[in-house]
């Protein structure tokens, strides 16, 4: 019969803690502790004086300070594997979790499905070709080396990153591992775990390269278990009931889900919310109970997007952040820079970077490329950037620690420019008035599709004043709109005419802005 050793990682709740190793073990299988050093001694003391007398707990002989994204949390869970190998060689699979995590079936339902299938649970799929990740970083978690907390640490993170990207000094994988991601929480059989350690013991390159990767608790066990293990030997998934939000947050439990976990496909789930005591005083009876037939209809994460879907239409629940707090904020002052021509704007608004140290962002609702922090999944296309404008230039805003940013807005976008003229912020506009040679607005015709490399010279002529009228009718649009606080700088005008409107619009001493004015290459094509 399977035996579990439950490897335990936590930072906080030492009460929970005790009762949910006591609670496990009563049921015959065993529990290894890691408790974050972060947390505190007396904490600690805590757990250790009360499970003493249990002979089926072990705590990790050494307490790690644990970072979210960090190597650290793979430390810790070695740490307490090699204790749970050693403490118990009676233990046939070693199955991870969390503080925040509750059985929702029983230890008796738990050991028979083990035992029907002799694989590793493990979601493993291929990190460069699977779409696993849907926020934030991706081959960058991996090419580049992570020595900084993006969370704690975001300057230097990105500050870090954007160093190497300059310098060229991007890495590959160890080139005989095959680089897999998946959910942090898996359940493994004993010889696995005995080879997975071995392996690290042995490939100190594989630890090295892992240890500057960023979330390796996604990446480290998922690789090495494909790359040791026959793939039959593993299903390809967690044990672990968990629900992210299309913004990348963990959903959280409460009293009233414990009928709808109980039917999920499952054998814990996370993350139970702290405050739903009445849900984990029965889960917690549930896991000692026997003959409990479960009906499994597995429904929970599409009744999460249905029901979820239903109130982004209005039609269901209160209304959203960024429907409830739907301003900018009143002291805030935002900047829009537009102009038709992308790279004369961009160039502006890298040269207020550097003249200045003012926040700025490239086209973030035109380019889905735009250089963006990770804002909980907001950031992540441009329908969502849109659509919620004003809640993601909140968020940059709160991200930077910043009263004033600066961003950029195609011309043609005078709706998205009048909804931020409605705000409470203070709001300005600079328009950048470029001239439009035939060449360029063929080019122009070319990159939006307009016109192709083989098209006729006659059919190009017919097209020319059509799209030089576009470009005059957006711009008269703006202007039309009467939007306050307008500005204007040409190419065609000299640096010391350009400087006052720069200076005005960025509200910055002259002489910086003649500083930014007579970038020399700002108007090249």
């Amino acid at each position: 019969m399977a035996r579990i050793a439950y490897i335990l990682l936590t930072h906080k709740d030492p009460d929970g803690v005790i009762a949910q190793a006591e609670r496990l073990t009563a049921a015959g299988d065993f529990v290894a502790i890691h408790f974050d050093a972060n947390a505190p001694v007396a904490d600690f003391d805590r757990i250790r004086t009360a499970l003493a007398s249990n002979s089926a707990v072990v705590l990790a002989k050494r307490r790690l300070r644990c970072g979210w994204g960090e190597w650290s949390l793979v430390e810790a869970t070695l740490a307490a594997l090699r204790a749970a190998v050693e403490a118990f060689p009676r233990a046939t699979h070693f199955f991870l979790l969390s503080g925040d995590c509750m059985p929702i079936k029983s230890a008796e339902y738990a050991h028979d499905f083990l035992d029907g299938s002799d694989v590793d649970y493990i979601e493993s799929v291929d990190f460069f070709n699977s779409d696993w990740i849907k926020t934030g970083l991706r081959e960058e978690r991996l090419i580049f080396r992570h020595y900084f907390n993006e969370r704690s640490q975001k300057d230097w993170f990105y500050r870090a990153m954007n160093w190497q990207r300059k310098l060229g000094l991007t890495r590959k994988p160890p080139a005989d591992l095959q680089m897999q991601i998946g959910s942090q929480w898996w359940c493994l059989r004993r010889r696995t775990i005995e080879q997975v350690l071995l392996f690290c013991d042995r490939r100190r390159d594989v630890m090295r390269f892992f240890r500057t990767t960023w979330i390796p608790d996604e990446t480290f066990f998922q690789t090495l278990v494909r790359h040791l293990v026959p793939e039959p030997e593993i299903n390809s998934r967690s044990l672990t009931f968990l629900m992210f939000t299309d913004y990348g947050m963990p959903v959280t439990f409460y009293n009233d889900h414990y009928d709808l976990l109980l039917s999920q496909d499952f054998i814990f789930a996370r993350k139970i919310s702290p405050q739903a005591k009445d849900l984990k005083a029965r889960l917690g009876q549930l896991y000692t109970s026997r003959n409990v037939r479960f009906q499994i209809s597995n429904e929970g994460r599409s009744l999460f997007t249905f029901l979820t879907g239903r109130g982004r239409m209005g039609r269901r629940f209160a209304p959203r952040f960024w429907e409830r707090e739907s301003t900018l904020g009143r002291e805030r002052q935002l900047m829009m820079v537009t102009c038709k021509k992308w790279h004369v704007a961009k160039r502006l608004v890298e040269r207020v970077r550097q003249v200045t140290n003012m926040p700025a962002v490239d086209y973030l609702f035109n380019e889905g490329c735009t250089d963006l922090p990770d804002l909980g999944g907001i950031q992540t296309t441009l329908e969502k950037r849109t659509r919620h404008r004003r809640a993601l230039v909140r968020m940059l805003f709160d991200y930077w620690q910043t009263d004033k940013l600066v961003l950029c807005i195609d011309p043609a976008n005078v709706d998205l420019m009048q909804d931020f003229y409605n705000d409470k912020a203070t709001v300005r506009l600079l328009e950048i008035d470029c001239d439009f040679t035939d060449d360029y607005l063929i080019g122009h015709a070319r990159r939006v599709g307009l016109a192709g490399e083989q098209t006729p010279q006659d059919t190009l002529d017919r097209l020319l004043p059509t799209i030089r009228y576009d470009v005059t009718f957006e711009s008269d649009r703006i202007r039309d709109a009467g939007f306050r606080n307008l500005h204007r700088i040409r190419q065609a005008a000299t640096a010391d005419e350009n400087t006052l409107p720069l200076a005005e619009f960025l509200d910055i001493p002259v002489d910086k802005a003649r500083e930014i004015a007579a970038t020399k290459y700002l108007f090249v094509d």
